[in-house]
């Protein structure tokens, strides 16, 4: 592989202490996988719901293709492939590494079997902790914690992922049988002013980031506030009743023509009520079929519901005239202070959870849902993708592409921070997405 010519001594290697640290969160990463996957029987790990969806047992592997190709195949003295054919296999969307298996196709993949992805895990595993141990390459060291940080990603694919197979089947099975839910009041809607001005927006500091969060730059913002907790399920079913979803005027162009394509009537999830009596709709979690909980975030809404429904809100709910969704670094600005806690994955809930009225700030900045934002994704200025077949990561997908900001109930409270950047086409909605307004 051609390389530009070091203009600067490269880094060093970590010295002992960071290695056993990062050898230990390799381990908690791997580990945490392999929890997720326990629910799954092997027919569950195999089958793929839709083109957009994986099959669990692809994730399982994928990632370990990534320490595989990206790691071992460069830094690990006489490599060897566990096996050569899973290059192509289990290769996402890297050209520079070489072809892929289609992605629509992957739940066909019966062989490998589960367990022989599992003795490949293993074994990869073992030869990652004598790299981290033994390695003089900083490089590498790094490669395995931009791995580590791509398994987190896939480990909130899986669990989205499953939860759309598991929806499909009309005996609507619980991922997990344990329903988290106490009864919790209502925390009122409040606008909670941000003062604007000139602010510094993207990653800060020595811990990890991707590259699309890089480089920190500035940016000009006018006075503006947002939602001090995240629209309900309550709010939503207000406006799934009020027409929100056959009114044309709520809808961008393009948004409206996917509704009727679709026939779109309520989030992704929903069944709605027969009739027009007062019963709710009932929504289906990882824990089940479950009645609509009117305090909890709704979620596993679209950008272009998202959008609707904001410009409903602004038209027809009393204090609300201006509501718009916030743009990324409105966003990260309110965020950037505060602590990184919430009902994230490590809180075991996986189903977003009601906002609990704590003083006059924003509340459910982090973890139930990610939050759509009105920014599309591009590149910040001065992006610089990484070299080689890993700058294919981020940067390719900066076209027909909105930001979300924020992690969600699935998300590992390691990966996340104030600068992190998720995105998804416009119509994405399985995974765990809601809204914040502003205005």
């Amino acid at each position: 592989m051609h390389r530009k010519p070091q203009t600067a001594a490269p880094p060093r290697p970590l010295e002992q202490p960071g290695r056993a640290a990062l050898a230990q969160h390799y381990m908690a990463v791997r580990e945490r996988s392999r929890a997720l996957a326990a629910p799954l029987s092997p027919e569950d790990a195999q089958a793929q719901s839709m083109p957009d969806a994986s099959p669990a047992k692809w994730h399982l592997a994928h990632v370990t293709w990534f320490f595989e190709t990206f790691v071992l195949e460069r830094f690990e003295p006489g490599f060897t492939p566990f096996d050569p054919a899973f290059r192509v296999l289990f290769n996402s969307y890297y050209n520079g590494v070489g072809e892929q298996f289609s992605r629509p196709q992957r739940g066909l993949v019966t062989r490998p079997d589960l367990a022989s992805v599992w003795r490949w895990r293993e074994q990869v595993d073992e030869r990652i902790a004598q790299l981290i141990a033994h390695t003089d390459s900083a490089e590498a060291l790094r490669l395995i914690e931009l791995g580590l940080n791509h398994e987190q990603q896939h480990q909130e694919l899986l669990l989205t992922d499953v939860k759309h197979l598991l929806s499909i089947n009309p005996l609507r099975p619980a991922y997990r049988r344990h329903w988290p839910l106490v009864s919790v009041a209502a925390t009122a809607p409040r606008w909670v002013e941000q003062p604007g001005g000139l602010v510094e927006v993207g990653h800060a500091g020595e811990g990890f980031a991707f590259d699309n969060e890089l480089p920190r730059h500035r940016e000009w913002l006018e006075p503006y506030a947002l939602m001090n907790r995240l629209v309900t399920h309550g709010e939503w079913w207000e406006f799934v009743q009020d027409g929100g979803y056959t009114e044309p005027r709520w809808w961008l162009a393009a948004g409206w023509d996917w509704v009727r394509a679709h026939g779109v009537r309520a989030p992704l999830y929903w069944t709605l009520p027969a009739g027009d009596g007062p019963a709710l709709p009932t929504v289906f979690t990882l824990h089940g079929e479950v009645p609509l909980d009117r305090h909890t975030p709704v979620t596993h809404i679209s950008h272009f519901e998202a959008d609707a429904f904001a410009r409903w809100a602004g038209a027809t709910r009393s204090g609300w005239a201006g509501a718009r969704l916030p743009t990324e670094a409105e966003w990260e600005a309110a965020a950037a202070t505060l602590p990184l806690r919430g009902n994230l994955l490590d809180g075991n809930a996986l189903h977003p959870l009601p906002a609990r009225a704590a003083g006059e700030g924003l509340l459910q900045i982090y973890g139930d849902v990610w939050e759509w934002t009105g920014s599309s994704y591009s590149a910040y200025p001065g992006y610089q993708p990484a070299e080689g077949a890993v700058g294919e990561y981020n940067g390719k997908f900066m076209i027909n592409q909105t930001v979300l900001r924020g992690g969600s109930c699935a998300t590992p409270a390691s990966h996340i921070r104030a600068s992190y950047r998720n995105f998804f086409p416009t119509d994405a909605r399985w995974q765990f997405s809601g809204l914040r307004l502003a205005r």
